[in-house]
């Protein structure tokens, strides 16, 4: 069952996303991003961007925060937060969109800025007609 998203559990994990951003390593795209994401018990894990000179190798900050959280055991996730700096709202990555999709669909996602602005929308609703293990049901009965 959801729990309330009301506005001091946002803000608590808009500030555990603020403190995870501080340590983001970003010397390259010099974007630091901080998330939070909340487990269904209340634990929160903090993930941060990092970067790599090998592009390919760097990881996203919900992405680091989840892998965290499963590593330790948890897959039911309740709430996700995702602050950066700019003008402009943040918005998970396609990898990232994919990656809590198959964990949590229904999934609220805080996304701000640093000057407290925020939208809310849910991991279906950044990726709707994800690609599920319903997807690959059956495949091996064919050849």
């Amino acid at each position: 069952m959801a729990m309330l998203l009301t506005e001091d559990r946002i803000q608590r994990l808009l500030a555990a996303a603020r403190e995870a951003r501080e340590r983001a390593y970003a010397p390259y795209s010099h974007f630091p991003v901080g998330a939070a994401l909340e487990t269904a018990c209340g634990r929160i894990f903090r993930g941060c961007n990092i970067e790599n000179a090998a592009y390919g190798a760097s990881m996203c900050a919900e992405r680091v925060a989840l892998f965290k959280a499963v590593s330790e055991g948890f897959s039911d996730f309740t709430a996700l937060a995702l602050v950066t700096a700019g003008p402009k709202i943040p918005s998970p990555c396609g990898e990232c969109r994919q990656v809590l999709s198959e964990f949590a669909p229904q999934m609220p996602v805080i996304m701000a800025n640093t000057a407290g602005e925020y939208q809310i929308g849910t991991v279906a609703q950044l990726l709707p007609a994800a690609f599920s293990g319903e997807n690959l049901k059956g495949l091996g009965d064919q050849t």
